[in-house]
């Protein structure tokens, strides 16, 4: 009965505020508990938007989409700012932490790991790390047999009437994907007339935020590990800085960046 629910029961208070089981005894792992939870519970929003955002741009819906997309950004710029917090995490606070975590890491993320694929970020090698995650590897491999979020921006393009190459439309979805002229070269006459291709060109800006944002997240995740660990490894065996600068470079829609210096 709606006369029973309370402002507790209604958001399940009480197994969210139970789910917080620190081992070490550490005052800041709380903090450290904290900070990932409720990172995961913007991440699925951010997955509940993008979802919907994708379908409405496959059924040429545009104006849903962008406020869902707009959602997104915000949701991510929580997601930057609890870097903030975490960063007042001392080496040594961390230290007394890090042998309590054993092989975990941020890198077995799967919802992290799902926000990458559905913004075309794909990378198969992944997914064998959520094997054991519930039926996360199966819903990673399902996604990388559909259209990211970018895929279904480019048939929107092709749809209307813009000239994309076959070998864009056909590609294999499971692959990285890779810059191509004639994606550039529709986002650059929308870029050169957005009168003419109003939504498309919001469509545009839209994804560039999200790539933007995106990209500040790793850079934050890239410079507290720096303040907090340095140069170790990372505890799920990752090489920790390097890695995470090496992802910095990598781009979900690049014609969208390129496309700046040719118009």
């Amino acid at each position: 009965m709606a006369g029973n629910v309370t402002y507790t029961s209604y958001l399940d208070l009480d197994r969210i505020l139970a789910a917080q089981h620190p081992s070490s005894g550490a005052h800041d792992e709380m903090l450290f508990i904290v900070v990932h939870q409720a990172s995961e519970l913007w991440l699925k929003l951010c997955l509940h938007e993008l979802t919907a955002a994708r379908t409405c741009i496959e059924a040429d819906d545009l104006r849903p989409a962008f406020k869902m997309l707009a959602r997104v950004a915000r949701a991510q710029q929580q997601l930057i700012q609890s870097w903030d917090v975490l960063s007042t995490m001392t080496p040594h606070d961390y230290s007394r932490i890090r042998p309590h975590l054993g092989s975990s890491s941020g890198f077995q993320s799967p919802q992290y790991r799902m926000m990458e694929f559905m913004l075309g970020g794909r990378d198969k090698k992944h997914i064998r790390l959520h094997e054991k995650t519930a039926d996360w590897s199966q819903r990673l491999e399902a996604e990388t047999a559909r259209d990211s979020l970018y895929d279904a921006a480019i048939r929107l393009l092709a749809r209307r009437g813009f000239a994309i190459d076959a070998e864009v439309l056909e590609r294999d979805l499971d692959a990285p994907y890779e810059h191509n002229a004639s994606v550039e070269a529709a986002w650059a006459e929308i870029y050169r007339n957005p009168q003419d291709h109003w939504d498309l060109y919001e469509l545009a800006e839209k994804l560039v935020d999200l790539e933007y944002h995106f990209q500040r997240w790793r850079f934050g995740h890239l410079k507290t590990v720096e303040r907090i660990i340095g140069f170790k490894r990372g505890t799920g065996g990752t090489p920790g800085v390097p890695y995470l600068e090496g992802v910095l470079k990598q781009a979900f829609f690049p014609e969208l960046l390129s496309v700046r210096t040719a118009i």
